[in-house]
């Protein structure tokens, strides 16, 4: 999707509280963070403690967070909702992590792997669909979070926010056999 795009709603599982949880429920006063991962990515697992430390070192600063897992659990249980649970527990994740299901959530923001990032601002658009920083598994770059935090530092400041973003990279999202969506 084009940069712009209004945030789409939702109403996803909260699979530690067990209550449904909305976009509105989230959402920052200076802007909003939906990311896509999992438990068993490589990928989300090289960079989760940073994941971890943006949404504490942002949630008091006008920044909503939300995680959201999108995987079919019959091919790969370890992302199934009870140990979703237990890792968003075991971790204590500052925000919300949710399950979708249907995976129509992932559909609705164009999600394509894991992990995935897109951040709106104070009226819902989205500005950034990017990565967190130049770290792999592997790479020997640090995971420090640079380029999504300078994307949160500009929405609190009020600066513009680039157009030229680099993509997230990790591993696809594991759709359901014949759910696959259109643009994968």
């Amino acid at each position: 999707m084009e940069l712009g795009y209004d945030a789409p709603d939702f109403a996803l599982p909260n699979v530690v509280t067990g209550k449904s949880t909305n976009y509105s429920d989230i959402e920052g006063e200076k802007g909003t963070v939906v990311m896509f991962i999992c438990n068993h990515c490589p990928f989300v697992v090289h960079v989760m403690d940073e994941l971890i430390r943006i949404g504490n070192d942002y949630k008091n600063r006008g920044i909503g967070f939300v995680a959201i897992s999108s995987n079919d659990v019959t091919t790969h249980p370890a992302d199934a909702p009870e140990l979703m649970k237990k890792l968003a527990e075991e971790k204590a994740f500052p925000f919300p992590y949710l399950y979708d299901e249907s995976q129509e959530t992932a559909k609705a923001y164009t999600a394509a792997c894991t992990p995935d990032f897109s951040v709106f601002n104070s009226a819902t658009k989205c500005v950034y669909r990017g990565q967190l920083d130049d770290s792999r598994p592997g790479n020997e770059q640090p995971v420090n979070g640079k380029d999504l935090r300078k994307v949160l530092d500009d929405l609190i400041a009020g600066n513009p926010i680039p157009a030229e973003q680099k993509p997230s990279l990790g591993c696809n999202i594991k759709w359901k056999a014949g759910n696959e969506p259109d643009y994968y």
